[in-house]
């Protein structure tokens, strides 16, 4: 099962958590090989789909949020858009659009950024809006400060969560056909909101040195951890191994899942959103709308009754004669 922990070093002003996504992640690769549509991502596309999913969840895991976190990345290359989404409950799901080939070593360059003109994007989108409220998203190039290509998704987030969140951050990511996995280690502000550790932090260690010097040193020991053992290794045994003569105190663990939140209702806003010209066109050219969900495959279809029901006012909509699919 898949599995979130989350755990604070006793005394310092440093926090961690680590996911390691099982049978959520086989979950979304098995539906994806049955989309006949689409078929199964390359491999390189898939990884890097894992590697935000498991990112995705780490963020999640440390906001306080009642919405949904989106982390997308817009390509200049095969890779035109790559999502992940997480909600409240870590619940998730992810998806890509690849056109072009797609080379079997391919990396995040490769795949995203061959002109430099990739981007990151992080979405908070809160679950109940007030009036006007929109979503906050902050975005970064898919480069560091000095222009250079960064060539893994763990060092564009390191950057994001630098600049857009100062925070420094240390994250590990790993995905291959059977795990999707990632371990974050972050320093925490001595006060305020953002400090989670609270009265656990202890004084002697208020000073700005010190507290580079803990966050540097279980950083060096974070990253030590190879991808192989992130992806093979029980979360019990990599912190041990990691973190051993550390004090740590560990939270209930959480399980994340697949899901998605496509529906017929949201299609059928969707088709009233195109207008009711441009449906009856595609109804006239095909019979019926067909529409499929990018994230999980399911199918909807709608025939011409169904359309007319979707154009009519919610007061004089006769009974529908079509099963939901």
């Amino acid at each position: 099962m898949s599995e979130l922990h989350k755990f604070l070093f006793d005394g310092l002003p440093v926090r961690g958590c680590i996911v390691k996504l099982t049978d959520a992640w086989t979950e979304i690769l098995a539906r994806r090989l049955a989309n006949t549509q689409t078929g199964a991502w390359p491999p390189p596309v898939a990884e890097l789909l894992g590697e935000m999913a498991a990112a995705g969840v780490l963020m999640q895991s440390n906001i306080k949020f009642n919405g949904a976190l989106v982390l997308q990345i817009f390509g200049d290359g095969p890779v035109k858009v790559a999502v992940a989404e997480v909600q409240h409950d870590l619940s998730l799901r992810v998806t890509a659009k690849v056109v072009g080939d797609v080379g079997v070593n391919a990396r995040l360059p490769d795949l995203v950024n061959v002109a430099n003109k990739g981007r990151c994007a992080i979405t908070l989108d809160p679950k109940d809006k007030f009036p006007g409220q929109q979503p906050y998203q902050g975005v970064v190039p898919l480069h560091g400060d000095h222009n250079e290509k960064l060539d893994k998704l763990s060092d564009v987030l390191e950057h994001y969560m630098l600049q857009s969140e100062q925070l420094d951050t240390t994250l590990i990511l790993a995905a291959d056909s059977k795990v999707a996995a990632g371990l974050l280690i972050q320093r925490l502000p001595m006060a305020g909101e953002g400090n989670l550790a609270g009265s656990l932090v202890s004084r002697e260690n208020e000073d700005e040195i010190g507290r580079n010097e803990d966050y540097n040193r279980i950083s060096i020991l974070a990253r030590s951890l190879t991808r192989q053992e992130l992806l093979e290794l029980d979360v019990d045994t990599i912190l041990q191994r990691l973190f051993w003569e550390e004090r740590v105190l560990r939270f209930e663990p959480k399980a994340p899942v697949f899901a998605c939140t496509c529906s017929r209702a949201r299609v059928s806003s969707m088709i009233r959103g195109l207008g009711i010209e441009e449906a009856e066109s595609i109804l006239a050219e095909r019979g019926e709308i067909d529409v499929g969900c990018d994230f999980c495959g399911q199918q909807y279809r709608f025939d011409a009754v169904d359309a007319a029901q979707i154009f009519t006012s919610a007061g004089d909509q006769p009974p529908s004669t079509s099963k939901v699919q």
